[in-house]
């Protein structure tokens, strides 16, 4: 079982990305899509609306934005650029105690809602599955 903590919602700094285009022109809606990758996540881990509260459901729409928006920018940048962003949000959880097996998870259900209905859909979840694999192996 998770302790509780207080945690304060997303606030200042710079916000996540909204939209991100696919090489192929189309645009993805990030929040709507980071929704509905944290509806999923929460429906299997009810415990961390008791352990954050509101805010947590706010982080991880906020955590998935930018996790989805570095999937679509690596499709153009390449050479890690996700697997990077993945680490390093993976060591920032990780020092605040969260358990980084739920991260790798979140990665899974996020490849999921990206879906496969065209070819840069499957590489956009292709790496999100990327970024999954370097979390449980660090």
């Amino acid at each position: 079982m998770l302790s509780r903590r207080e945690v304060a919602p997303p606030s200042g700094g710079t916000p996540p990305p909204a939209t991100a285009r696919l090489p192929d022109g189309e645009v993805l809606h990030l929040t709507q899509l980071a929704h509905e990758i944290c509806r999923r996540f929460h429906a299997e881990h009810p415990d961390e609306e008791e352990r954050y509260g509101s805010a947590g459901f706010e982080w991880c729409v906020h955590d998935n934005q930018w996790l989805l928006g570095w999937a679509a920018e690596d499709l153009d940048l390449g050479g890690g650029h996700f697997v990077n962003n993945a680490r390093w949000l993976a060591r920032v959880l990780a020092a605040r105690d969260y358990p980084l097996e739920r991260l790798a998870r979140d990665l899974e259900l996020a490849a999921e809602v990206v879906g496969d209905a065209s070819d840069a859909r499957r590489r956009v979840a292709a790496t999100l599955l990327s970024g999954r694999d370097a979390v449980r192996r660090d």
